[in-house]
């Protein structure tokens, strides 16, 4: 063969056209599929991402630093606009500026907040006093939780409870924070040990109380056995937008922004409006 003839043939190979594959075509179809899902379904919490750089860019106002946390919370919180917002806090928000305390990104306004108070047999919130009486002066409804030590003994600590925790008539009933597993007891003896502290601070308080879990935990562990004490459910899914209608409370993020409070605070939604709220208070 000739050179000429060789060159040719390398020439007309070296044109020869690469096709994509059409899985790959596929894949971009889906993928610009999501995209345009997500910038729809999260639109408000983009919007106000936008706009707080718009602010930062144009106005020379400081940036909020929105994160994709405070992105879906805004979208939650639009979606749930005819019902009440709040937030819990404990010594982890270390010194909280009450008097900042207002809304939730300067939109949402807050209207109630849960105040950890003791833990365990002995454990006493160094900021619970400071945080209590303070949170009174913004008209806030407040409310108290113990957080529920799985293998320490719970007569003692509900009297840890009772001790340090003074409820009055327009506060939330008592909270029990219990989300952990025993490591010294069986599961039934935790559940023995949970009735016992609920029923001796209904005793003492004269209502009964709140519990509050995660949603896997108290669904496993505790639903079927305190159908009668209402709930607050700590779930933070990016699948779950709504609130379930058996829930009271939803704590639906932990990475919250409040102005007041440096650190990410737990969000909060109360299932209902203001003169729902009355069944959950002490009254007089």
């Amino acid at each position: 063969m000739s050179a000429s003839k060789r060159k040719r043939t390398v020439n007309r190979s070296k044109k020869k056209e690469k096709k994509i594959a059409p899985w790959k075509w596929h894949v971009l179809g889906y993928s610009l599929l999501i995209v345009v899902f997500a910038l729809f379904h999260y639109r408000d919490g983009i919007r106000y991402y936008v706009q707080d750089v718009w602010n930062h860019i144009f106005k020379n106002e400081e940036t909020k630093e929105v994160t994709v946390h405070d992105i879906r919370a805004v979208e939650i919180l639009d979606k749930h606009d005819d019902m009440l917002f709040g937030f819990d806090v404990s010594h982890y928000q270390y010194q909280v500026d009450w008097k900042a305390i207002d809304s939730i990104y300067l939109k949402y306004p807050l209207d109630f907040v849960f105040i950890r108070s003791t833990m365990g047999i002995d454990g006493v919130d160094k900021t619970f006093e400071t945080n209590w009486r303070l949170s009174k002066s913004r008209l806030l409804v407040r409310g108290a939780y113990h957080y529920y030590r799985p293998d320490e003994n719970s007569t003692l600590q509900a009297q840890n409870f009772i001790k340090h925790t003074p409820l009055e008539p327009g506060d939330f009933f008592p909270v029990l924070d219990i989300e952990d597993y025993p490591k010294e007891q069986s599961i039934e003896k935790l559940r023995e040990g949970v009735l016992n502290w609920l029923t001796i601070v209904e005793k003492h308080y004269g209502v009964k109380p709140i519990i509050y879990s995660g949603e896997n935990f108290y669904n496993r562990n505790l639903k079927e056995y305190f159908p009668d004490y209402p709930t607050w459910i700590a779930k933070y899914s990016v699948f779950t937008e709504k609130i379930n209608d058996k829930w009271r409370f939803w704590q639906f993020t932990d990475k919250g922004t409040i102005d007041g409070i440096e650190t990410p605070v737990d969000l909060n939604i109360f299932n209902g409006q203001r003169h729902h709220l009355k069944q959950f208070l002490i009254q007089e």
